[in-house]
């Protein structure tokens, strides 16, 4: 499968303001590239890129007083197959888990496991262990949270959207990964595109997406699974940009000054043998 994708983003700023970028594929998916992936600027700036601790491609950037624009359009191959599902994957005893994994064991900004815990082993401590036990919270968040675009909120944690039980993406993953980690459950954010492919299309404007890995015990071995409390069905063509312990590991921009938003577009779709042709001309 071919997948197009891309953005145009702009922000207005008010005198030069550093940014810190997370625009681009994350580095393992850079072999599926089909057409360079390039962030085009205008006004052009110098943009300088290196990995930031998670293995993420982090671009800088001194955006100049006024609007800047950011813009990419590419095309990636996919291998079209829906999230692995391994219903027999087992929680691995925390004493044997690898050095780089237990950060994802702790508290952070927006998974406050602190405040969630014993709702945690309330909820979960029967229910069986593993991917059994991922299932059995990520039935929960679907759950707990009404989606709403309209009631977006940077602020909210984990905790803040299990008690308001409303929110977007990140707030399904926020309360899943953080009650993965209140039952000893390696849990890490994800955020990337995921475009309306395999299902009907959905009227909502596209959007960056958020989901969620957990590590597991699989057939072939330890390894990181997808999991999605917002949609709670594997998925076709999810493209990741970034990981981290939560979305503030992930911004996809990140400003230093004052600088509003003034245009958000993005746009994943599925290539059909027509365009290729016509690209191929």
């Amino acid at each position: 499968m071919r997948i197009r994708t891309g953005y145009t983003i702009a922000f207005d700023t008010f005198g030069p303001t550093p940014k810190l970028l997370l625009l681009n594929v994350r580095p393992e998916r850079r072999r599926d590239l089909v057409t360079p992936e390039r962030i085009t600027f205008d006004p052009p700036v110098e943009a300088r890129q290196h990995l930031d601790e998670f293995g993420n491609v982090r671009t800088r950037i001194l955006a100049p007083a006024g609007r800047i624009t950011m813009s990419a359009d590419f095309l990636i191959d996919d291998c079209g197959e829906p999230d692995i599902v391994a219903a027999d994957a087992r929680q691995i005893p925390v004493q044997d888990l690898p050095d780089d994994v237990l950060v994802y064991l702790l508290g952070s900004r927006y998974c406050d496991t602190d405040k969630l815990s014993n709702t945690a082993w309330q909820l979960f401590g029967n229910a069986p262990e593993g991917w059994g036990r991922v299932q059995a919270i990520v039935d929960y968040a679907h759950e707990r949270i009404r989606f709403d675009y309209q009631q977006a909120d940077s602020t909210r944690s984990a905790h803040d959207g299990h008690s308001q039980q409303v929110g977007v993406c990140r707030d399904f993953a926020h309360l899943a990964i953080t009650l993965c980690r209140c039952m000893n459950i390696p849990a890490r954010y994800a955020t990337g595109y995921l475009g309306d492919i395999g299902i009907p299309p959905v009227p909502d404007p596209m959007d960056f997406s958020a989901w969620f890995e957990v590590y597991l015990n699989g057939p072939q071995g330890p390894r990181w699974y997808t999991f999605d409390a917002r949609h709670n069905t594997p998925r076709i063509g999810r493209i990741v940009m970034a990981y981290g312990r939560d979305a503030t590991d992930c911004a996809i921009t990140t400003s230093f000054g004052p600088a509003p938003l003034a245009t958000f577009e993005v746009h994943t779709d599925e290539v059909d043998a027509a365009f290729l042709l016509g690209q191929a001309a």
